[in-house]
């Protein structure tokens, strides 16, 4: 029998989701400005790239204290502050004086958005509990949409000819008037009374931890080198036209945010642990397809089959954490995310490193063997927890 819910734990999901929205949409407002950005600073892309790589190094280097400070905090105050502070820092990305200014700005930037991936994520992680079945992939698909929605508004600002300011102005004041509602709907969750004894700011994984921890590094390396070297790969290795191949990149964000829609469904038909398993194995074949074969449309439809696999697999592997016991959510997500992001920041370098040393193909040949260990691992897991 279908359990009831009620209107504030209701107001409490869409809450959550805008959270996630903003989060996408911010995101991809200002990813869609980067050229005018670079022009303003005059950066070339290996100094655009060291930019952009302080934002993860802000993240990453939040992450391991985001839990700590949820638990003295609580969730729903961290994620507003964060959104705040994103939403803020975005509009002064064009006035900074120098590039190193920039650099240090896109550093705090990610630190914030750090501690709003595991805020944002306990509070998803509240919400499921309350909801007692999986609804954790309908969070993260509104990231993707969020995603896919503000690049279409970057390229209309773009087209408009309009004002770096006059562009993230707008798109500032929309999201912060989203989180004034959302700030009135997120979860209450009070600071932990019982953290008053002086310990360790984070705290390393245990095994069954370490091992979702893994799946989600494999995961997420999986998805910065989709992003960063499809259309590289389609150009280059493919030989497609140089209008075919940002198409191997739409499939592949397409198949993740229909892959999310649908996730929450599948999850509670089939489990966690035979999720993880049948999206490790569609990404394996999916890439494999792509590589092996090096056609144009072989490529599109492997990238699709990749993102479709991932599409599903972190969204689980935070509710996991999430949920562990005798760990508050966020302690849990802390561990996880920072395992995970860890591989979005290193994955792309490497695959370039190994296409330098090697090819392109070699370098994804790489990525098919991790995603058939995350494969394995999660096949593993279950015996293991």
């Amino acid at each position: 029998m279908k359990a009831t819910i009620s209107p504030t734990l209701f107001r409490n999901r869409v809450a959550v989701k805008i959270s996630f929205f903003i989060n996408g949409f911010v995101l991809a407002n200002w990813l869609s400005r980067l050229p005018r950005i670079q022009e303003l600073y005059h950066a070339d892309n290996g100094t655009i790239s060291i930019v952009l790589l302080a934002m993860s190094v802000g993240a990453v280097s939040a992450m391991p204290f985001s839990g700590w400070v949820i638990i003295k905090n609580g969730s729903r105050k961290i994620t507003l502050l964060s959104l705040l502070m994103y939403c803020i820092i975005v509009p002064l990305l064009p006035y900074m004086p120098n590039v190193p200014a920039l650099m240090a700005l896109y550093l705090v930037m990610g630190i914030f958005t750090g501690m709003l991936d595991v805020a944002m994520n306990a509070q998803a992680v509240m919400v499921e509990k309350q909801y007692k079945r999986p609804i954790m992939t309908s969070f993260h698909a509104l990231f993707s949409i969020g995603m896919a929605l503000g690049a279409w508004c970057g390229a209309l600002f773009t087209d408009l000819h309009a004002a770096l300011i006059e562009h993230f102005g707008i798109v500032v004041f929309a999201s912060l008037m989203a989180a004034a509602w959302a700030s009135r709907n997120l979860i209450y969750d009070k600071p932990d009374p019982s953290l008053k004894h002086d310990g360790p700011l984070f705290r390393l994984p245990n095994k069954a931890l370490l091992s979702i921890g893994i799946i989600t590094f494999c995961c997420m390396l999986g998805e910065g080198a989709m992003s960063e070297w499809s259309v590289n790969f389609m150009e280059n290795i493919a030989r497609s036209e140089k209008a075919v191949a940002p198409i191997a990149l739409s499939a592949f964000a397409t198949a993740m945010t229909v892959g999310r829609i649908l996730g929450d469904k599948l999850r509670f038909i089939f489990g966690d642990q035979k999720m993880i398993m049948a999206g490790g194995l569609i990404a394996t074949i999916g890439l494999s397809i792509a590589v092996t074969m090096a056609t144009p449309w072989t490529g599109i439809a492997g990238f699709f089959l990749v993102g479709l696999g991932l599409s599903t697999i972190v969204p689980i592997a935070y509710s996991i954490s999430g949920h562990t016991k005798d760990l508050p959510p966020g302690v849990g997500l802390a561990m996880v995310t920072t395992i995970g992001y860890s591989g979005f920041l290193i994955g792309p370098p490497v695959i370039g490193f190994i296409a330098d040393w090697q090819t392109l193909r070699i370098a994804l040949t790489f990525v098919i063997f991790l995603f058939a260990a995350m494969t394995v691992l999660a096949f593993r897991y279950k015996q293991n927890s």
